[in-house]
C-alpha cells in the first residue's frame, strides 16, 4: 500500500448552511455534488476535488475537538485572502514559517475547527510598508 495524497477533511456542525457559507466566503470552497448519505451535510470542492465534508445534525455540545489539531490547505493570493478575512471579521494569525519561509494564516471556523492556509514564500508580504 502507498498513500498518494489526502482525500478530505470532515467538519461536524450544528449549522450546515452557516458552515458552508463560512468556507465559501472565507477561502472560496464551492459546494458540489454529494450522495444521499442518510444525514444532513455538504461537500465543498477545490477545483474538482471534494476536499471538505461537512456533517450536520450534531448538537453544539458534541462539537468538541479530537486529536486532530487542524486542517491545512495550499493556497494562492495571500494579500487578497487577508483582505477577505478582514472584511469578514475573521480573527487570524499571519506569519512566515521558520526555515522554509512559507506564509501561514491560521483561523477558526464557526464550529471551532482550526484552519491553516499555506502560501508560497515568493508571495509578497501584504503588510510590508503599512504603518
Amino acid at each position: 500500500m502507498a498513500i498518494t495524497g489526502m482525500n478530505h477533511f470532515t467538519v461536524l456542525t450544528d449549522d450546515v448552511p452557516g458552515t458552508v457559507a463560512f468556507y465559501r466566503s472565507a477561502i472560496g470552497l464551492v459546494p458540489g455534488p454529494r450522495p444521499d448519505l442518510g444525514f444532513p451535510g455538504a461537500w465543498l470542492y477545490a477545483d474538482d476535488a471534494a476536499v471538505l465534508h461537512v456533517v450536520g445534525d450534531r448538537p453544539r455540545e458534541q462539537l468538541r475537538p479530537g486529536v486532530i489539531d487542524h486542517m491545512a490547505f495550499s493556497a494562492k493570493g495571500l494579500g487578497d485572502t487577508l483582505e477577505r478575512l478582514d472584511r469578514l471579521g475573521v480573527h487570524y494569525a499571519h506569519r512566515r514559517q521558520a526555515g522554509a519561509g512559507t506564509w501561514q494564516v491560521f483561523f477558526f471556523d464557526p464550529n471551532g475547527a482550526r484552519v491553516e492556509l499555506d502560501f508560497d514564500p515568493a508571495e509578497p508580504d501584504p503588510r510590508a510598508g503599512r504603518t
